[in-house]
């Protein structure tokens, strides 16, 4: 029991040190342009709003399945996390992006061994908040799943200690425990943080959290939408991986409320692939028209389709959705009038040795353009398209 909790004890603090200090050696015009976009992030933030910049495309990185937390109890965990901050800040350096998508298993919470799995989550989310960077995200099948009793505790050294909040007027008893944390705790908490654009979403939808959406906006006018960036909750942990029927209809009416002419490019984000994403998957090698790297894994879609794929590709706004999931795949697919696109695997945590990327989207106004490529960990640029 005491190696383990001495382990655990002697990490944490490694991974607060590096997130604190991960920013250090940033240039001055890289500050400057951080805390512009900080403060555009907090007057914005309560309209679901975020400006352009004034002459500049509008520039967004996709960080998927990190999983941080992963093995929490052994040497490798920890370190895998250290590495995935690292990485992140490499992308960000290279791309100095203006906003940040983490898209779904930011943690591996049925690995997570303390009280409050927020405290991974702001790990998690630190490279894009220390560098005043705004950033939004939806759950995957990990965030919240019920925590797993590793086999290998029954023996010894034993079980690790529990790691409880410094203060116990909170968690007294048996609340300091494995207990896991829900999805509306984790993103009540996330939304606490200045810079963040998550929202819970309708309470009446199920899954019923992360479903929101966020306007991009013209430099000189908050009314003036040059795109509209959807949110949903594709399920799994605590729901079935699914986008159910009451999302389908969520979404249309809150598009005829915002883009009744379809005149607006919308741009969808989710973590678990919909069944559309097997019709359209390479056979074998990656060839035109879809574009990619790595193709080493089937599909791994949700349990059923209940309706958004059929309104997402009649309606002739909707450019592209860009799922994780799947470590293995990073490629971009024509579905009918839009692309099914892949993020690519981001963090340490995770199954799979492939090198570490980064999707990068970048939105120019006028006239409306939406380009792609993936930003690699040792500097590489591959897999540009142009989208729309």
């Amino acid at each position: 029991m005491g190696t383990y909790g001495s382990q655990w004890k002697m990490f944490l603090p490694m991974l607060l040190i590096l997130s604190l200090f991960s920013t250090v050696g940033s240039s001055t015009r890289h500050h400057h342009r951080s805390a512009i976009r900080c403060s555009l992030a907090h007057d914005a933030v309560s309209g679901r709003e975020i400006r352009m910049r004034e002459g500049a495309p509008f520039k967004i990185a996709l960080f998927a399945d990190l999983h941080f937390g992963e093995n929490a109890w052994t040497d490798w965990g920890p370190l895998q996390d250290v590495k995935s901050i690292m990485v992140m800040n490499t992308f960000l350096h290279h791309e100095t992006p203006d906003f940040v998508v983490y898209l779904g298993d930011v943690i591996t919470a049925n690995n997570i061994m303390v009280a409050n799995a927020s405290l991974y989550w702001d790990q998690a989310t630190s490279p894009a908040r220390n560098r005043g960077i705004p950033w939004a995200s939806v759950f995957g099948n990990h965030d919240d799943a019920p925590f797993k009793w590793p086999l290998e505790w029954f023996s010894a050294p034993g079980i690790p200690e529990i790691q409880c909040p410094p203060t116990t007027t909170t968690y007294a008893g048996e609340e300091c425990s494995f207990r896991g944390t829900g999805r509306l705790e984790l993103m009540q908490n996330e939304m606490k943080k200045s810079g963040s654009f998550s929202s819970n979403g309708p309470l009446n939808l199920s899954p019923s959290v992360s479903n929101y959406v966020i306007q991009v906006s013209s430099p000189g006018d908050l009314q003036s939408p040059v795109a509209f960036l959807y949110f949903l909750d594709s399920g799994g942990g605590s729901y079935p991986e699914v986008i159910s029927s009451q999302q389908a209809e969520w979404f249309m009416q809150k598009a005829e409320e915002i883009n009744s002419d379809s005149r607006v490019p919308e741009i969808i984000f989710w973590h678990i692939p919909s069944t559309a994403y097997k019709v359209v998957a390479p056979k074998s090698s990656i060839q035109k028209p879809c574009v990619g790297s790595i193709n080493k894994e089937s599909v791994a879609a949700q349990e059923a389709e209940m309706g958004i794929m059929d309104l997402l590709s009649n309606r002739t706004s909707v450019k592209a959705i860009f799922v994780g999931h799947n470590h293995g795949l990073d490629w971009c697919c024509p579905y009918k009038k839009l692309w099914l696109c892949y993020a690519r695997h981001t963090g340490y945590g995770g199954y799979g040795d492939w090198p570490r990327g980064s999707r990068i989207l970048e939105i120019t106004q006028q006239p409306f353009s939406l380009r792609s490529w993936i930003r690699m960990e040792d500097g590489i640029v591959h897999s540009e398209i142009v989208l729309s």
